[in-house]
């Protein structure tokens, strides 16, 4: 495969990243799927292991373990799912019907991504990755109970990660890479015109815009692009034993878009108008420490710890050019450790099984839990394998469930013409099937 069609295939994987619709898996809105390989073992090891071009996300470090020229392209599907249960305080919103449960908010995304490395020297690697670190897609019935809190929320972004790696000696590799960021989001809920009439002008008001149930929907989008670095180490304590220490910084991105409002009364087109809006954001670092050991010639294992600084998520603050400002929701996100082990079989030359476990730290805690994002805490069940057709291409699939806790819920906003989403998230559960193919040159 020459340069010219690995560029190619880099434009196809960010067309389809940009197009596709993103679930996020990991904690948070974090895509942690950006290897099909690693998937197999819960990405335990993911610093250390360095067995494709994957791992200019995990630690460029490791690419020195790579020779020639190498492609990995890999595609992820994802399923989460949930029912919402209103609790006994739950009530609708202000003049307005109560609503439903809203369904099932979870729906299949696709999460590609694509990676090439390629030595410079015995020494020196460059590698180029292209993937989707952040993403999350939630979609209720647009009449749930829970529609003036949300109704659509999706964050997409588009990663281009170069990087370097250098062996400083036998046992050492250094690497670091730049990340240029795209961020692309929309928000929608329902808003309670009824509410809004009564609050600007009394009953009379409201009888002017046709009483109670009036409704519509804001929808605001934006997007932005920012930069960033990650940088990596990778020790062989022994012939056996390989350490990986990596780093992905923070990005702080201001989105800039609008805010339109569907069915609105010509009354409060002043009070609710249309306009610019901008929104601050700041994606967390991330810290991995990883080790992968080779057992003996038929098993390996791995382990990972991997730390993200959630706590820069204090709160969703969205406000207009110009005016007051338009929505403020605390979200007071802490700080999260998630922790794998996993093993790998070689059956012969052309033929490995993997398996791994995970824990996964939700940053939400219960009191500040949204309809945006019902995070809670997380086990991950990984198994893969690959088999190898030739010396110079492998193919991974791998399958993984996520065994999710109930997710409780209390947010009332009825003194704002909302509604008081009290309730719980269960049956909450994710599936991930992944597939990569691997080629070297």
């Amino acid at each position: 495969m020459t340069l010219k069609k690995f560029t190619l295939n880099c434009s196809m994987v960010a067309i389809l990243a940009a197009v596709s619709n993103i679930a996020a898996a990991a904690a948070g809105y974090s895509l942690i799927e950006q290897s099909g390989s690693g998937m197999g073992n819960a990405f335990a090891g993911g610093a250390a292991s360095a067995e494709d071009a994957s791992t200019i996300y995990y630690n460029p470090a490791g690419m020195s373990r790579l020779k020639g020229k190498q492609v990995a392209v890999a595609l992820h599907a994802i399923r989460p799912s949930a029912k919402f249960t209103p609790g006994a305080a739950a009530a609708g919103a202000l003049l307005q019907p109560v609503g439903n449960n809203g369904g099932d908010p979870g729906d299949w995304g696709y999460v590609p991504n694509g990676y090439f490395s390629m030595e410079i020297d015995p020494a020196m690697q460059f590698g180029v990755g292209v993937n989707v670190p952040f993403g999350l897609q939630t979609s209720y019935d647009p009449a749930w109970i829970g529609r003036f809190q949300a109704i659509q929320s999706k964050i997409q972004t588009i990663n281009v990660n170069p990087a370097l790696a250098y062996r400083v000696s036998d046992t050492l590799t250094v690497g670091a890479g730049l990340n240029y960021q795209t961020i692309d989001g929309t928000l929608t809920s329902a808003v309670n015109y009824s509410a809004a009439a009564f609050s600007v002008g009394g009953a009379g008001a409201l009888a002017a815009i046709g009483g109670a149930g009036v409704e519509g929907v804001s929808t605001i989008k934006g997007k932005d692009a920012a930069w960033g670095y990650n940088f990596g180490i990778l020790l062989d304590a022994t012939p056996q034993t390989r350490v990986g220490l990596a780093y992905r910084s923070t990005i702080d991105y201001t989105l800039t878009g609008t805010v339109t409002f569907t069915n609105r009364p010509a009354l409060l087109a002043a009070a609710i108008p249309d306009g610019a809006v901008s929104l601050n954001v700041k994606m967390p670092d991330t810290f991995s420490a990883s080790a992968f050991h080779e057992l003996s010639d038929k098993w390996d294992v791995m382990a990972d710890a991997t730390w993200t600084g959630w706590s820069v998520f204090k709160q969703l603050k969205i406000d207009r050019a110009s005016g007051p400002n338009l929505i403020t929701v605390q979200e007071n996100w802490k700080d999260t450790w998630r922790v794998s082990v996993g093993a790998n079989h070689h059956y012969n030359e052309q033929w490995t099984t993997r398996m791994g476990l995970a824990y996964d730290q939700t940053p939400v805690s219960d009191q500040y839990r949204t309809a945006r994002i019902p995070d809670q805490n997380r086990i991950w069940v990984s198994f893969g394998g690959q088999y190898k057709p030739g010396k110079d291409s492998a193919i991974d699939v791998a399958y993984t469930h996520l065994f999710i806790n109930d997710a409780p819920i209390t947010d009332n906003q009825a003194a704002t013409g909302k509604a008081n989403l009290s309730g719980t998230y269960s049956s909450i559960a994710t599936n991930i099937l992944s597939v990569q193919y691997t080629y070297g040159f």
